[in-house]
């Protein structure tokens, strides 16, 4: 079936009574459709199979429906989008049929995943294919991108602008700001912007303010209300002197007769007015300049003397810069100040109330400010040695501790001689050996540390440094390696966490239970086992390290010891206890021991890793190999492996469990095959039958697994113990072999499975 068409989505307008809207689009899966309902306000809602609606139309090229339960208002809009599950389900088996549905079926997956992609792809934004755009990243985390703006930089490119910026309302002083906080400065109505991120001081106007840097100028409301009142003064000065045109009118036609009148009045009066003219005008020349004298000197005064403020100006009061010799009273502190102009400060003229009582305070003591002066130089040396002296009040508990022990301190040093020799022959813990003594001197036969890598006490000999002690706690210490790369050193911790330690010469190793000889190992380091072939090569080796613990007896006299006589027996005598039965005595030793023997077996658990290539099962390494399993052991096939997910691993007792069944006895599973920890176990029954391991799913990937009888590895010794054990004739007959002989005999097996008798 081909995919002819590349609608992947319809859409229709609800009317409150329609339940059924068609999809054209083919879809592998009820669940491979998104049903989403779009109200009026835009908000999207994806309903649920089978709780809102039901699906038909499964795999037909030509679509099917969807039916709601509750038919969608009729101010809704109703969205039907093919979402294709993103998976790939096609297991192709080697020399399985290779039909062309399933090739077509896994085609048609990709070609609608891909229209799907393409349909969200139409739906974003893009630049035009002719555009160029050099990065569409922006590298900005979530907390630096909060409240920021997406834009373009210099160069077109996406990137992160800052925000518009946060109203805090009307500015305050001990307030914390951040970079773009907006604030309105009451005193002038102005609107600011902060540029960098402070904590407010000082007052308004933000003009003139210490920390007027830090703000820039968003709204001059100021310079508006200047400007509107500037014009409304204007306004009315124009009302005014119209006003006063017409009234000045009306006078002007009243007075036009009596002008006549006075006309000659005003001629006779010329000649005085003339005079008194030119008197008045001296008069006012003189005035002015004695004016204008006085406002230059106020003007002067003024910018000297610039007032009462909560705090430093920056300008006069003309807003000119500040004069060398300025003054003002600082109304915050209290104080005058002067302004100083070489290093641009004020500088304060007055102490504060505060200062002016340390005055006092300084001036009653002048006698003892001058006996500390007269011991300058003691002070000085004792500021010289400050370090050592807070040094010593530091540890002033040891310091105390060591006076309320003074005694042990004297006895300490009277034995000096002791103490030294004494640290002279125990070293201490070391992780490696010592070349001297503490004091630099050559060792001497006899020094003592402790080694902390192998955890053991060492003693220097003419030799060099041996072990005065078992690196093994007790009679024995066992160690389990799972080893599954190649390597020739064992060493550090096992699979249990226990570091590696042992005593050379007294350790035994087993490889995957069989136990190697001094040719295929070296253990001489007390700390690793060196293979002389890599192992782990070829799937999982289990390592066993059995480390046994050393010890010497001292050489004493068997009549020192607790509970034997003063002296000893006669010749052939031997140490037994008295027939009371609180003592020992010495008396003939009995000549006559029965020994009876039997060889079992003892069982193991052993491990196998099991892959799957070329379409068969490989056991640790090797293909289809054919497996020996002995009765009474346990087998374990770690079947973890991604692998082995579609290859059930099972036992039957024919190849590919032809004409049989599954083989169950004493075969447990454990999770699932392809998954961490997953397992296959079987406990080999006693005359189980030859066995075949298979996939039940897929013919000819297993072998054979024989089942045998395994040698016997255990021997059990049954005595008499010197008489005083008695054995049942049921027990004897049931004995492999039997011999006569003298108590003191010890049996066990070795290696190549003979029989060692150890007197």
């Amino acid at each position: 079936m081909t995919i002819s068409s590349t609608t992947i989505k319809n859409s229709y307008s609800a009317n409150g009574s329609q339940t059924v809207f068609a999809y054209s689009f083919k879809i592998l899966d009820q669940a491979d459709i998104d049903v989403i309902i779009r109200a009026s306000t835009g908000t999207e809602t994806v309903k649920s199979l089978t709780t809102h609606y039901s699906v038909s139309g499964v795999g037909s090229a030509s679509g099917g429906n969807i039916t709601f339960g509750t038919a969608p208002l009729n101010t809704e809009t109703v969205v039907l989008r093919r979402a294709t599950t993103q998976t790939q389900t096609v297991d192709l088996v080697e020399n399985d049929p290779f039909t062309a549905e399933t090739v077509e079926g896994a085609f048609d997956r990709s070609i609608m995943i891909a229209q799907e992609t393409q349909e969200e792809v139409d739906r974003s934004l893009k630049i035009s294919r002719t555009n160029t755009m050099a990065s569409t990243e922006f590298t900005v985390d979530a907390a630096t991108r909060a409240s920021k703006i997406l834009g373009f930089d210099t160069a077109g490119n996406l990137s992160v602008t800052s925000e518009l910026g946060s109203f805090k309302g009307n500015w305050s002083a001990s307030t914390v700001y951040g970079a773009r906080d907006i604030v309105k400065d009451t005193s002038t109505n102005n609107i600011f912007i902060a540029n960098t991120g402070h904590t407010s001081s000082g007052s308004t106007p933000l003009t003139t303010n210490t920390d007027n840097a830090k703000w820039d100028l968003l709204v001059d409301a100021a310079s508006a209300t200047t400007s509107q009142n500037a014009a409304a003064a204007s306004a009315t000065a124009a009302a005014s002197s119209a006003t006063a045109a017409s009234g000045s009118a009306t006078t002007a036609t009243t007075k036009e007769g009596l002008a006549s009148t006075s006309a000659t009045n005003a001629a006779t009066s010329e000649t005085n007015a003339g005079n008194s003219a030119t008197a008045a005008a001296s008069s006012a020349t003189a005035a002015a300049g004695s004016a204008s004298a006085a406002a230059a000197t106020f003007d002067l005064f003024d910018d000297a003397y610039l007032g009462a403020k909560s705090s430093n100006p920056s300008v006069d009061n003309d807003g000119d810069a500040l004069a060398d010799g300025a003054l003002y009273f600082d109304t915050t502190n209290d104080v005058m100040k002067v302004y100083n102009l070489a290093s641009t400060t004020w500088l304060q003229l007055t102490p504060t109330v505060t200062n002016q009582n340390n005055i006092n305070t300084v001036a009653g003591i002048s006698g003892a400010i001058s006996a500390v002066n007269s011991n300058a130089t003691n002070i000085n040396a004792v500021n010289a040695n400050s370090a050592n002296i807070n040094t010593v009040a530091t540890n002033n508990t040891n310091v105390t501790n060591v006076g309320g022990s003074i005694a042990s301190v004297n006895t300490a040093a009277a034995n000096l001689t002791s103490i030294n020799s004494f640290a002279n022959t125990y070293l201490g813990p070391s992780s490696s050996a010592p070349t001297a003594d503490p004091d630099g001197s050559a060792l001497d036969v006899g020094d003592l540390y402790f080694d902390t890598t192998l955890n053991v006490m060492k003693v220097y000999s003419s030799g060099g440094w041996v072990t005065a002690a078992s690196a093994v706690n007790g009679t024995s210490n066992r160690f389990h390696y799972s080893i599954s790369s190649s390597t020739t050193t064992v060493t550090g911790a096992d699979d249990n966490s226990k570091t590696l330690a042992y005593d050379a010469g007294f350790v035994d190793v087993y490889l995957n239970g069989v136990r190697l000889t001094e040719g295929d190992i070296t253990t001489t380091s007390g700390s690793s086992i060196v293979f002389a072939s890599a192992i782990g090569v070829s799937g999982t080796d289990e390592v066993d390290v059995v480390a046994y613990g050393t010890f010497q007896l001292t050489n004493f006299s068997i009549t020192a010891a607790n509970d034997t006589p003063a002296s000893l027996g006669t010749a052939g005598q031997a140490l037994i206890v008295n027939p009371a039965g609180n003592a020992l005595i010495f008396a003939n030793a009995s000549s006559a021991e029965v020994y009876g023997f039997n060889k079992t077996y003892t069982a193991q658990t052993l491990y196998r890793t099991v892959t799957v290539a070329g379409g068969k099962f490989v056991i640790d390494g090797v293909s289809q190999d054919t497996l020996e399993l002995y009765e009474g052991n346990t087998y374990r096939f770690d079947v973890s492996d991604s692998s082995t997910s579609s290859h059930p691993f099972r036992f039957a007792t024919a190849a590919d469990a032809a004409g049989s069944t599954e083989y169950t006895t004493g075969v447990t599973t454990s999770g699932s095959q392809g998954s961490a920890g997953a397992y296959v176990q079987i406990v080999v029954a006693t005359g189980a039958p030859t066995l075949y391991y298979y996939c039940s799913s897929h013919s000819g990937m297993g072998g054979t697994a024989n089942t045998t009888s395994p040698a016997l590895n255990t021997l059990i010794v049954t005595t008499t113990d010197g008489g005083d054990d008695n054995i049942t004739s049921a027990t004897y007959a049931g004995f492999d072999d039997v011999i006569y002989a003298a108590t003191g005999h010890a049996f066990s097996i070795d290696s190549n499975g003979d029989l060692i008798d150890t007197i």
